[in-house]
């Protein structure tokens, strides 16, 4: 079944009104929630929304935060999210790397003490309109064992950057750095069908295709899926955004990372604040005109729309294709949301005297 986007939109806002954000916090956050639905990620969307309440019932999320800057040269920042919302703490960073762009050509802002912040693309986005390439990335819950182990150090810790062009439309790459992010696990548990060979280790570090594997001590593995296949090279990428976003900034890192469930309690022996994130925005023009950089890029994407494709496909996709498409057609057709997740925000908004009346 489907819902139009505004009757989702003033749902969602109202939630997070209920929880205590002030009705621009709470706007800034389902504006950041939404973009994951309409762009297809759905794992990422309104079916999470429950989970925000929870941390936030279990006090792990601070509505009314004091997002500030703690340390600061004129192209870095770090900033302390004060236990904020991810999704409110996240858009407050990328202005602010946005802004030392505008005066020092690049812009890099570190995070601490954050929580889960939505999909890394809605962020990276928001350096297209001035003409800046964008990166965004965040660690998260450690549910990925490196490669050639069975514990559980990194999170899916996704990367994002998205670059203009001028005719064609925004190159808009945004991926976790493992096989696939734990959504896609509970996309799978609620539609009760198997996960595909290569996402999964059961708790004793053999490949399974049960989508409840993680959920039962296993572990999601690292892009690649196996030494053979590169997932070395998946491990390596999701260090990178470990150490980026947390070393760099002083909020936790790899298995010290606090849960996105509720039921699950932080490690009591912290090494630093929160979740972490990292952010970049790059003035096109520090490096050459913007205008004929875009035009390189329309050049750019255009080869590439032109390759000639293997048997079976009609066209190469160049990132960010598939995530517009369906941004158009959702937009004018609504939001799917699987039954369970329907039911999951019918029993939230009861809670919070929210009708969920879409």
């Amino acid at each position: 079944m489907n819902f139009n986007f505004e009757g989702l939109f003033a749902f969602t806002k109202s939630i997070f009104i209920k929880m205590g954000c002030t009705e621009e916090d709470a706007q800034t956050a389902t504006e950041v929630l939404l973009s994951a639905d309409l762009r297809g990620v759905d794992s990422h969307g309104v079916a999470r929304l429950s989970g925000y309440v929870r941390l936030w019932e279990a006090g792990r999320i601070n509505t009314k935060p004091n997002i500030k800057i703690v340390h600061e040269s004129p192209s870095t920042a770090v900033i302390d999210g004060d236990g904020g919302l991810g999704l409110v703490v996240a858009p407050f960073a990328m202005k602010v790397a946005i802004k030392k762009a505008k005066n020092a050509g690049t812009g890099w802002v570190s995070v601490k003490n954050s929580n889960h912040y939505g999909i890394a693309g809605h962020h990276a986005m928001q350096a297209l309109k001035d003409d800046m390439i964008g990166m965004s990335m965040t660690n998260a819950s450690p549910l990925v064992s490196p490669t050639f182990s069975k514990e559980r150090l990194l999170g899916t810790n996704p990367i994002a950057v998205a670059i203009p062009a001028n005719k064609q439309p925004a190159f808009v790459a945004d991926m976790a750095t493992t096989t696939a992010a734990n959504g896609k696990l509970e996309i799978l548990q609620r539609k009760e069908e198997e996960a595909p060979s290569g996402w999964i280790q059961d708790k004793e570090g053999k490949p399974t295709t049960n989508p409840y594997g993680v959920k039962e001590g296993g572990a999601l593995l690292p892009l690649g899926g196996d030494r053979e296949h590169g997932s070395h090279k998946g491990y390596a990428l999701g260090s990178i955004v470990d150490i980026f976003s947390a070393v760099l900034s002083g909020a936790n890192y790899g298995p010290w990372v606090p849960p996105f469930v509720a039921f699950l309690q932080p490690d009591p022996n912290p090494v630093g604040e929160g979740i972490g994130h990292f952010f970049g925005a790059m003035r096109v023009d520090a490096f050459r005109p913007a205008d004929e950089f875009k035009d390189h890029m329309d050049n750019w994407i255009g080869r590439f729309r032109e390759a000639q494709t293997t048997p079976g496909n009609e066209k190469v996709l160049i990132p960010g294709d598939p995530e517009r498409e369906l941004e158009k057609e959702r937009i004018k057709n609504g939001i799917p949301l699987l039954k369970p997740v329907q039911d999951d925000l019918r029993e939230l908004g009861k809670k919070l005297e929210v009708p969920f009346n879409i």
